[in-house]
């Protein structure tokens, strides 16, 4: 999502812009994922916090059907937010509506695998797909790897972080299909632990989304659980009443490893004001928190020429919580690719812009910079 978003605010602002993708569908762990909730954009009490490409992407996540974003969000009586859940399928529909309208040079199925350095500055990528291995140069990179892939192997230091088992997938039953909605069948299996090891499976490690073999055994077992899910479930019910209907296509890790930039957000950090802070988000879990970004997170420390976006932003603890979903992912990724913008525009690495001239352009598009200047309730 934060790729998407990056290649959308670079495209539309006149810069040639490629969007290198190392599956077919664009939007991550949001469609490939199968992770298809579009946590909320408003704090919870009524007041929207984030806005920009992150709101028109959360409408284009149900442009194509089912469901709707809720109209009672901003009344405070109401227990709605802004969010929405979606069709993975149809998202994918609509942002290669978006993508290709905006001029973004898509490229599917192309494994970014090795940054170009000169010196500490990345002048490109080098990808492999079914015509070889080529090198795309650029001005500026952004990493929305959700991994830190990029800025990892540029020599950047990075943070990891261990997760839990747990797999979601989309099934069906009988019930669902007596339903008088689509969004009926959009009902998702979540099984194994959530993002605090709560409902872990006995005897259950922690996995490392940075080992190739940690991957393939979390994939794995996570198939294993839902197995085991669809066996209790067909020996009452039956095999042609409850199945599965598709499995993510990517591993559904949480945290992983994100970037240590010139400065990292940390837990108990709601609500604290930064000079530097490029716009808002909400906490999908507590209702009345909301969290500044400062524009610093998105730099990773001793590269030049590169921004993080999306879960690999330089953040800790409960701030990585936040900052990883789907809304958070899509504005830090508008920000990155303003700033590459700039960056391309004036000639100068991210590193050496000033946050100003970012505000000065996120101001330009009405989007709120600080806690106070979003409408009260």
């Amino acid at each position: 999502m934060a790729g998407v978003a990056a290649a959308l605010e670079s495209a539309r602002a006149g810069l040639k812009t490629a969007l290198i993708e190392k599956t077919i569908t664009p939007g991550g762990l949001a469609t490939t994922g199968l992770i298809n909730i579009y946590l909320p954009l408003c704090d919870g009490q009524g007041r929207q916090v984030t806005y920009g490409i992150s709101e028109e992407l959360l409408h284009l996540s149900v442009k194509y059907g089912p469901g709707n974003v809720p109209v009672d969000w901003a009344h405070r009586q109401s227990t709605s937010r802004l969010y929405a859940p979606f069709s993975p399928a149809s998202f994918i529909l609509a942002m290669d509506e978006a993508l290709t309208s905006s001029g973004v040079d898509i490229w599917l199925d192309t494994l970014a695998c090795s940054p170009v350095m000169d010196g500490s500055r990345i002048t490109g990528i080098e990808v492999e797909n079914k015509s070889g291995r080529i090198c795309i140069w650029a001005k500026c990179i952004v990493d929305a790897t959700g991994d830190a892939d990029i800025a990892f192997r540029a020599g950047a230091p990075c943070t990891e972080a261990d997760n839990w088992l747990s797999i979601w997938a989309i099934g069906i039953s009988a019930e669902q299909m007596e339903g008088t909605s689509g969004l009926e069948l959009l009902d998702m299996y979540r099984l194994g632990g959530d993002n605090a090891g709560i409902n872990v499976p006995q005897n259950s490690q922690k996995y490392s989304g940075t080992s190739g073999r940690e991957v393939s055994r979390f994939v794995l077992e996570g198939r294993r659980l839902l197995l085991e899910h669809y066996k209790g479930r067909q020996e009452s019910q039956g095999r042609n009443e409850s199945f599965p209907v598709t499995l993510p296509g990517m591993a559904q890790f949480r945290t992983t490893r994100c970037i240590k930039g010139e400065y990292t957000l940390k837990e108990y950090q709601q609500d604290r004001r930064f000079e530097d802070s490029i716009g808002l988000v909400a906490d999908w879990r507590k209702p009345g928190y909301i969290w500044e970004i400062p524009y610093r997170s998105l730099i990773p420390q001793d590269i030049q020429g590169l921004l993080a976006a999306g879960r690999c932003i330089s953040s800790t603890g409960d701030a990585w919580e936040v900052t990883r979903v789907i809304p958070a992912a899509a504005f830090t990724g508008q920000v990155a690719g303003i700033a590459a913008t700039l960056s391309a525009k004036s000639g100068v690495t991210p590193d050496a812009l000033d946050p100003a001239d970012i505000q000065k352009e996120l101001a330009g598009k009405r989007i709120p910079l600080h806690i106070e200047d979003i409408n009260q309730p």
